[in-house]
């Protein structure tokens, strides 16, 4: 397989005429393209042998910055939606293991600055269209319940968004419909399940017909006109009027932010008829080729509306590929993870090492990359940075600006820590890894550098490593940050992940 290694690319290079210095800048449009269980080696920019091109994100890389040690900050949707947004571990709060549904307290606290907040009070349009997933507070407790004229709290009007049109959660969690704002246009009052799909591998469909009571006790909410292969086209066009809306305001230099968090390629799989069969990997890869397209739509709106050259694209994923990568690699030969160790939900690479690009043609060399290990909760104090903003002490705790290695300036970045949908956690610190003891499973340590694919575990022989490695999580534990400042507190004192620190 020939997946871009860390042997194989040059450090951050880019031309020196690209420094950015406070104040110089214009304020890019930012946009951040977020999909949903796409691995790494679901970009063919990143792997040569896939089985279907991703024409539009390797057109990202070819005019941006690939980051190829990009990691998300969680293994799961929720969590690493949480540190996208906030530019803080998510461990740190309440969520130690596992996702939200679609109805609860939203994980991001009143008051808190995301990314939203920081580019709303730096004068921007700040938008979003997609999937949430980080709760919300519907009327009612429950179906029975449930006054639907009355506003959804705590979501993201609530948290630094002028505008929302999307869906609370994945959509196995219901409360399924259109969400513009606080209300949707056709309330979900009918009830659904899980239903079959043929197409794919181990997966289900939500799509009608839906029934007035519900039959079973986990039935789901759902609209009438709630189709789940319309979410992709219905979250472009959103994403495309919306900006059509802030452009002539852009050009002014009143600058806007979209967020758009898609559906895809996480179950349900299901590409529509133009895509279906058209790929070397079954149903997945033609949901990729999909996915793709509709980034090609939003990427040629921004050419068209003369906006692409001071626009900030970054492009990244949730997490890694779903446990059915396994069987693409015997069916299809395709590798979703790349070269790396499993996938979703996992300590290991695959589950957190992720697609992670920025074009920004006004001051990213084209087709740089970058190998130095970067984290999507570094993109709030990169913004930061952009915008000359010094964070509060109290906001972006575990976030570090990657601005000096899209200028060409290599950025130094410290220990970065990976997180399980199980709770067990692993610190990343150069070429080393250390993965924590967790239950009855003892520490691992894995370098890296010579193995990359973590197939030896080298913990017997490096106990010096494995002591520096492990005074260096017990600090960002008990620091209540990685980044440079004052002593924050978790939101909890200790929990049981933790096995290695006493109470």
């Amino acid at each position: 397989m020939k997946f871009l290694s860390v042997a194989t690319l040059v450090l951050c290079h880019a031309s020196a005429g690209l420094v950015l210095h406070a104040g110089q800048n214009s304020r890019p449009n930012v946009v951040v393209i977020y999909t949903d269980d796409q691995g790494y080696g679901d970009a063919s920019c990143l792997n040569t042998e896939a089985k279907f091109q991703t024409s539009n994100i390797d057109r990202l890389a070819r005019e941006g910055m690939t980051f190829t040690d990009g990691h998300c900050s969680d293994t799961v949707c929720t969590p690493s939606r949480y540190g996208l947004l906030t530019g803080r571990y998510s461990w740190r709060t309440e969520l130690k293991r596992g996702v939200f549904g679609a109805e609860r307290k939203c994980l991001i606290e009143d008051g808190r600055v995301t990314l939203a907040t920081l580019l709303r009070d730096n004068g921007y349009a700040t938008g979003m269209v997609g999937k949430w997933h980080l709760g919300m507070d519907f009327p009612g407790t429950n179906a029975k319940t449930r006054d639907w004229s009355q506003p959804v709290l705590n979501m993201p009007l609530d948290k630094g968004f002028d505008y929302f049109w999307g869906i609370p959660a994945s959509m196995n969690y219901g409360v399924l419909a259109w969400f513009d704002g606080r209300h949707a246009a056709v309330p979900p009052t009918l009830f659904t399940r899980k239903k079959p799909n043929a197409i794919a591998i181990d997966d289900y469909r939500i799509m009608p017909p839906y029934e007035d009571t519900a039959v079973r006790p986990n039935d789901l909410e759902v609209a009438p006109d709630f189709v789940d292969s319309e979410c992709l086209t219905r979250f472009t066009d959103k994403a495309i009027d919306w900006v059509q809306g802030k452009a002539e305001a852009a050009r002014d230099g009143n600058p806007f932010f979209l967020y758009l968090p898609y559906t895809s390629p996480h179950k349900p799989v299901i590409p529509i008829d133009r895509f279906k069969g058209k790929s070397e990997a079954g149903a997945y890869g033609d949901f990729m080729l999909e996915t793709d397209w509709h980034i090609g739509r939003l990427l040629q709106l921004l050419d068209d509306e003369r906006l692409a050259d001071n626009t900030l694209v970054f492009f990244s994923s949730d997490n890694g590929p779903e446990r059915t990568f396994a069987e693409r690699i015997e069916r299809f030969a395709h590798h979703s993870a790349g070269p790396y160790r499993e996938g979703k939900r996992s300590i290991y690479e695959g589950g957190h090492r992720v697609p992670f690009i920025v074009r920004w043609p006004s001051r990213v060399k084209p087709g740089s990359r970058c190998d130095v290990p970067v984290c999507q909760t570094d993109l709030l104090a990169t913004l930061a940075e952009i915008h000359a903003t010094e964070l509060p002490a109290d906001a972006g705790e575990d976030s570090i600006s990657f601005l000096p290695s899209l200028m060409g300036q290599m950025h130094k970045r410290p220990a970065v820590i990976h997180h399980a949908v199980n709770g067990r956690l692993a610190v990343r610190d150069g070429r080393w890894k250390l993965v924590m003891q967790w239950r009855n499973k003892p520490q691992e340590l894995y370098d890296l550098e010579t193995d990359p694919m973590e197939a030896n575990d080298v913990r017997a022989s490096h106990d010096d490593v494995a002591a520096r490695l492990q005074q260096t999580i017990t600090d960002i534990v008990r620091n209540g940050r990685s980044s440079p400042g004052a002593n924050q507190e978790n939101d909890v004192d200790w929990w049981s992940d933790l096995a290695w620190l006493k109470q």
